[in-house]
């Protein structure tokens, strides 16, 4: 006996229901504005029925080539060829330091910040490990750290008058490393998000797989 739809997780029919709008949407069954109306819906919605409501006219299912085009697109990149075991440190004191585009990532990572500004991006990033951690001692200054959609963020942070913001997404995560951000934060600031937004990335990949498909956006 299957479970009564209010009983599922929200997340797991969210995301049920996303990949049966955007497969409908790739392969011209609705329109862009159709798709993108019921995809806000989709995303802002706090119950399952409304969820279900938003494909019930829809009869057309995902396959197997679309899950494995969705796993290529929204699962992190690893690597256990360039594993790296050493650890990194970005420092920025009076000034500005950047690590992004494509890196290997290791388990720990040391950020010292002291009046100062870095950026740690991951959303190119190659994973070799399941669980990485973010050492954080920011005095003064600013941390932004960008996390990819499949990653999860842990955080154990210290803060005395200052300000730690957690804009990644929540998405059903399984398989997606955990990045845990610990440490402190001295009148300063440290904010996790993401580059796109997921309504982006979701409105990127179902016009990916329309091109793919050959469909008109007519």
């Amino acid at each position: 006996m299957s479970v009564k739809v209010e009983d599922r997780p929200i997340e797991q029919v969210r995301e049920q229901v996303i990949d049966q709008l955007i497969y409908n949407y790739s392969h011209g069954v609705i329109s862009v504005e159709a798709f993108e109306r019921r995809l806000d819906k989709a995303m802002d919605a706090k119950d399952n029925s409304v969820l279900l409501t938003l494909v019930e006219d829809l009869t057309l299912n995902t396959d197997k080539q679309y899950k494995a085009e969705k796993q290529s697109q929204f699962t992190p990149n690893y690597s256990a060829q360039q594993n790296s075991d050493d650890d990194i440190t970005l420092r920025s004191i009076l000034g500005s330091n950047e690590r992004s585009g494509q890196w290997v990532v290791p388990k720990n990572i040391y950020l010292n910040n002291y009046m100062g500004s870095v950026v740690l991006d991951f959303t190119d990033a190659i994973f070799t490990h399941q669980n990485v951690t973010i050492h954080v001692n920011c005095i003064f200054g600013s941390d932004e750290i960008y996390v990819p959609e499949h990653v999860n963020v842990v955080s154990k942070m210290f803060c005395i008058l200052s300000t730690l913001e957690n804009k990644s997404v929540t998405l059903n995560k399984r398989q997606g490393p955990t990045i845990h951000i610990e440490g402190k934060a001295i009148l300063g600031s440290v904010e996790v998000k993401i580059k796109r937004t997921i309504k982006e990335k979701f409105m990127s990949f179902a016009n990916d797989l329309k091109s793919q498909l050959g469909v008109s956006s007519k």
